[in-house]
């Protein structure tokens, strides 16, 4: 009773000191609060809803059967759109707030909503080494699913949340693109609902025109329903060596050594000032040395990026073998470090043993509840972006995010970019080898000015034929966008198929000079 009686008085005066400081101040100031208090208990309640829901779906066999109705059902709306005189543009019906962008969204409001509910995984080819899958299927369930069974695929994005549909439809990249090229190039045939209600199946050999255009598209050519991958076999472990690097022009050099070397199925580097850096090789391999077994992935473990500092600290190498589904996802607890700007003390070892396994709290919840306070806040003094920019520019580019935002850590991943038809390609006629380069956190540039920087960044990534990932918050105009990103075959496509009074094109509908 008097654990009762503690409860209901801790509750009184945490109602009370909300009521002094107001919600909104709360929120702003004391964000981790909330966070704590309301955000990660619903996070849970999220994920145990929907790994149940996969449970009965994989149990009860139902996917594939219940597929074909669910994609006669989207067909039926695009149907009723155009008998209703096509008086508006399409979008997906998934609300804004549930996608793992931070943007909002706000065509969901004006556009006609198709819904479209395609979260389940269909079948898995053993024979081709493919499995096919809905768009809204999450990386976390698709490497759940694959894993027992003794497969993965050749590039697995971070974040748990992270869908198939979004993952094509903009991007994705991980440590193996180097290799594997973007999640994009690993796809070997997508399905759409198109604007005239009909369904198509596209390959490199059928329809291989709109194959090419759908990556980057962000849902402007029609509505996916499902997608064929590339399977790989899966092994227990990674085997990850770890070389802190100093010096920035070493480090440049480095990277773009480990990153052209086949033998490496892995290649990360943490950047953690203008000339501090470790740089991540890994290898597949089912055994290991017992001792030097590391399961990051578990809830009391220290966030991954803060594990990766201590050999900088330490100036010292080191080899550990992290379990495969443990390193696909090592920077989803801390969702890389945006989480240390939400929980300051998120990764001090009482709150990891004690609430760790609650955490992170869904970005769709922080979104849902941000407020537009906070909104305004982070787009003005918080940065989340992703430039892809050639490898021989690295050194470059690093000087440039350090004088423009001088955020860290820097995320840099490797990947292979074939000349292939489409929005995003080489300059030249070859293959090339570019890097992504992510900045998430809070500028530490003086006179930092979110439009007027951004806009900086994306004029120098224009300059060395780079892209930017379209998730992020974007300020070109429409001549600069189309100067970094080829629209021909797009456009080409949208006339042929009828798309420009069904779907908006891509740039209004990601673009904040279109948006605003």
């Amino acid at each position: 009773m008097s654990t009762v009686w503690s409860l209901g008085a801790g509750l009184v005066l945490l109602l009370l000191w909300l009521r002094h400081r107001g919600l909104e101040a709360v929120l702003v100031h004391h964000r981790w609060v909330f966070v704590c208090l309301f955000l990660l208990p619903l996070s849970i309640l999220f994920d145990v809803y929907y790994q149940l829901r996969a449970w009965a779906v994989w149990r009860l066999h139902s996917a594939p059967r219940q597929h074909g109705q669910r994609v006669r059902h989207i067909q039926a709306q695009v149907r009723e759109w155009k008998n209703e005189g096509s008086k508006r543009y399409m979008c997906t019906g998934r609300p804004g707030w549930l996608t793992v962008s931070l943007r909002v969204g706000k065509y969901k409001k004006t556009h006609k909503n198709i819904m479209i509910n395609l979260m389940d995984v269909l079948e898995v080819d053993s024979e081709r080494q493919v499995v096919r899958v809905e768009p809204l299927v999450t990386m976390g369930q698709l490497t759940a699913h694959l894993n027992p069974m003794g497969w993965t695929i050749p590039v697995v994005p971070e974040l748990d949340d992270l869908t198939v549909g979004g993952l094509i439809m903009g991007t994705g990249i991980e440590s193996s693109s180097h290799i594997h090229g973007l999640f994009q190039h690993t796809c070997v045939a997508y399905e759409l609902v198109l604007a005239d209600g009909s369904l198509v199946r596209c390959s490199p050999t059928e329809n291989s025109d709109l194959f090419y255009a759908v990556p980057w598209s962000c849902g402007t050519l029609g509505f996916l329903v499902a997608a064929e991958i590339k399977m790989i076999p899966a092994k227990k472990y990674i085997k990850l060596h770890y070389e802190p690097v100093r010096g920035l022009q070493k480090i440049c050099e480095r990277f773009a050594e480990e990153s052209k070397k086949k033998e490496n199925s892995f290649v990360e580097g943490l950047v953690y000032s203008l000339d501090e850096a470790v740089i991540m090789t890994g290898v597949l391999t089912d055994e290991a040395e017992p001792k030097k077994i590391n399961r990051i992935g578990n809830y009391y473990k220290p966030w991954f990026f803060k594990h990766v500092e201590k050999y900088l600290k330490a100036d010292r190498t080191g080899i550990e073998y992290i379990p495969s589904r443990h390193y696909y996802h090592r920077h989803t607890r801390s969702i890389f470090w945006e989480l240390q700007d939400i929980i300051p003390f998120g990764n001090n070892p009482i709150f990891r043993y004690l609430f760790g396994w609650m955490a992170p709290p869904k970005i769709s919840l922080l979104k849902l509840t941000q407020g537009e306070a906070i909104r305004k806040l982070y787009e003005q003094h918080h940065v989340v972006q992703d430039m892809l920019v050639p490898m021989k520019s690295l050194e470059k580019s690093i000087q440039t995010f350090h004088a423009g935002l001088n955020v860290y850590p820097l995320w840099l991943c490797p990947f292979i970019l074939p000349n292939n038809p489409g929005m995003v390609h080489p300059k030249g006629d070859e293959t090339e080898l570019y890097v992504d380069i992510g900045a998430y956190g809070e500028p530490k540039t003086k006179h930092f000015e979110a439009r007027a920087s951004m806009r900086e960044m994306e004029k120098f990534v224009r300059s060395v034929h780079g892209f930017q990932m379209l998730y992020a918050d974007c300020y070109m105009t429409r001549e600069e966008f189309w100067d970094m990103f080829d629209g021909s075959l797009y456009h080409k496509l949208r006339e042929q198929m009828n798309c420009k009074d069904a779907f908006p094109e891509v740039y209004d509908k990601i673009c904040k000079a279109a948006r605003h």
